[in-house]
C-alpha cells in the first residue's frame, strides 16, 4: 500500500474520526531505564526505539498510547491483569513468557555481553571465575543466564540483582561489581556514554528475538495492528532510519534530535517524514 493511501486512511480513521469519535486509546508498559531502547531524557520525556515504534505505529493504525513507566519484572503480569495493553520494553521471546502473553513477531535480535571496568584487567574467562560478583537487571535473560550457565552448572559467582540495568552499571563503576551482563546494545551505549571507564570483554551468543506483547489470546486485537505497522515502518523506509537514529549516536544527539523532530510526528502525524528527519539530526549533530 502506498503511503498516501494509507495517510489519506489516517485523515478518516486517524486520532478523531470524521464521525467525531474519539479513537482508541491503548496503556504501553515499560521500563524506562534501558537506552537506546527507552530512557527519560535531560527534559524528562520518555524517549527510545521501542517507544518510538509504539508511536508511530499508533499513528498509523490510528489509535493513541499512554506510555507508563513500570519495572521490568513487573510489566508481564501488569499484562495478564488487564492494568496495561501492551509490553514493549525489549522483552525477549521465550517459550516461557509465551505461555501466558502473546507476542508479536520479532522485531530485533540481540546476544548478551560481558561488560567489566576497562581498568581491571579482567577478560571474559576470568570476569566470571568463582567469587566474582555479576549484576543483571532483576527478571531478565541476562540474569537467567548467569542462573542457568553459571550458578546451576556450579560456578559460584555471585549474581547481583537490580531494578534497572543502570543500576548495575553505576555499581560496576563505582567498583562494587566483578562484571555486568546484559543485551549488546545497551551495552554498547554504556561502553559510549562511559568512554574509557568500561569495557565489552566477551558476547554471549544468545540469539535472543525481541517482541512487543499483549495479553494471551489478543482480546483487544492489537497485535495484527502492531504487525501491519511495522511492515509500513519497513516498507517505507522508516525502520532503517529509526535504526540509524538510534544505535550508535550518543544519547545527547538522539535527545537533542527528538527534541527537534518530534512534532513532524506528534503533529503532522507523519511516522515517515519523522524517522527521516530523526536520522539527518542526528547525523548532523554527531559530526
Amino acid at each position: 500500500m502506498a503511503l498516501r493511501r494509507i495517510l489519506v486512511g489516517l485523515v478518516v480513521f486517524g486520532v478523531v474520526s470524521l464521525s467525531g469519535v474519539a479513537a482508541e486509546k491503548f496503556i504501553v508498559a515499560s521500563d524506562v531505564a534501558w537506552p537506546p531502547f527507552e530512557w527519560v531524557s535531560a527534559k524528562g520525556e520518555k524517549i527510545g526505539f521501542d517507544l518510538d515504534v509504539m508511536r508511530m505505529i499508533a499513528v498509523l493504525e490510528g489509535y493513541e498510547i499512554e506510555i507508563q513507566d513500570i519495572a521490568f519484572d513487573s510489566i508481564i503480569p501488569a499484562v495478564i491483569a488487564g492494568k496495561v495493553d501492551i509490553g514493549a520494553s525489549g522483552f525477549t521471546i521465550t517459550a516461557e513468557r509465551a505461555q501466558v502473553v502473546d507476542f508479536s513477531s520479532p522485531y530485533w535480535t540481540s546476544d548478551q555481553t560481558v561488560v567489566v571496568r576497562a581498568d581491571s584487567g579482567l577478560n571474559v574467562v576470568t570476569a566470571l571465575l568463582p567469587g566474582r560478583k555479576v549484576g543483571a537487571q532483576r527478571g531478565t535473560t541476562g540474569a537467567f543466564w548467569v542462573e542457568d550457565n553459571l550458578i546451576a552448572q556450579g560456578v559460584a559467582v555471585e549474581l547481583v540483582l537490580y531494578e534497572t540495568y543502570p543500576e548495575a552499571v553505576m555499581d560496576l563503576l563505582a567498583g562494587r561489581l566483578d562484571a555486568v551482563i546484559q543485551d549488546q546494545a545497551p551495552s554498547e551505549q554504556a561502553v559510549q556514554q562511559y568512554a574509557g571507564q568500561l569495557t565489552i570483554v566477551g558476547i554471549i551468543k544468545t540469539y535472543e528475538e525481541f517482541g512487543f506483547l499483549v495479553a494471551k489470546g489478543d482480546p483487544k486485537g492489537i497485535l495484527p495492528r502492531i504487525e501491519r505497522g511495522l511492515k509500513v515502518l519497513k516498507e517505507t523506509g522508516a525502520w532503517d532510519n529509526l535504526i540509524a537514529a538510534y544505535f550508535g549516536p550518543s544519547l545527547e544527539a538522539v535527545e537533542a534530535a527528538w527534541e527537534a523532530c518530534i512534532d513532524v510526528l506528534r503533529v503532522g502525524k507523519d511516522p515517515v517524514a519523522y524517522a527521516a528527519c530523526l536520522a539527518q539530526k542526528v547525523r548532523e549533530l554527531s559530526k
